[in-house]
C-alpha cells in the first residue's frame, strides 16, 4: 500500500512577483503580520498560535479543493510581500479572492498584481464562472483592488458576524 500522495500548488509569475506554496519559514512573517493590529485590521488579531493555525489552513486548502492561498514573493529580492488566495470557503460554490499585503510593502502596487494574476488563475486556468470577494466597507485599499481587477458590488452579506459586501466577477465567454 502506498501511503504517500502528493498536491501540486500552481506557482504564478508576475512582472514583479512569485505566486509560490508556503514553507515553514515563511510562518514568522506570517505571525508578525497577523499579530500587527494595523495590518491586520481588516483581518482580526491573531497570536501565534492562532496565526499558525491559520497558515496550515491557508496551506491546507490545496489539498482539499485544489485551491488555497499562495505565499507572495518579490522576484528581485526574494522577500516576503504578502499572501494571495483563490478559494473556496466551505459551503461555498463560488470562488473566493482575497489578498493582503505585509505592511512594510503597503502602497507599492503588490496586492493588486497578485490578486490580478490569482484572478486570472481562477477565471482562464480553473475555468470558474465567477469569483467573488469578501470586504468591509472601511478596507477602503480593498475596495480600491477590487475596482481595478473589476470586481463589482453585488450584495451585503457577512462573515464570521461582521457587515461586508461581495464584489464579484463573471468569466466571460
Amino acid at each position: 500500500m502506498n501511503n504517500e500522495f502528493t498536491t501540486s500548488v500552481p506557482r504564478l509569475h508576475t512582472e514583479r512577483l512569485i505566486l509560490r506554496e508556503h514553507r515553514r519559514e515563511d510562518f514568522d512573517a506570517f505571525a508578525a503580520h497577523c499579530a500587527d493590529p494595523v495590518s491586520a485590521a481588516h483581518l482580526g488579531l491573531a497570536d501565534r498560535q492562532t496565526a499558525w493555525r491559520i497558515f496550515c489552513t491557508q496551506a491546507g486548502l490545496w489539498l482539499i479543493h485544489g485551491a488555497g492561498w499562495w505565499a507572495v514573493e518579490e522576484k528581485a529580492t526574494g522577500r516576503l510581500v504578502g499572501n494571495v488566495g483563490a478559494f473556496f470557503r466551505e459551503d461555498a460554490t463560488v470562488m473566493e479572492l482575497g489578498w493582503n499585503t505585509y505592511r512594510a510593502c503597503w502602497g507599492q502596487g503588490f496586492a493588486t498584481e497578485a490578486a490580478a494574476a490569482a484572478l486570472h488563475h481562477a477565471l482562464e486556468t480553473r475555468r470558474e464562472p465567477k469569483v467573488r470577494a469578501l470586504i468591509a466597507a472601511a478596507n477602503e485599499s480593498s475596495l480600491r483592488v477590487a475596482g481595478r481587477l473589476g470586481l463589482t458590488y453585488e450584495a451585503d452579506t457577512e462573515i464570521h458576524g461582521k457587515a461586508v459586501g461581495m464584489y464579484t466577477r463573471e468569466r466571460k465567454g
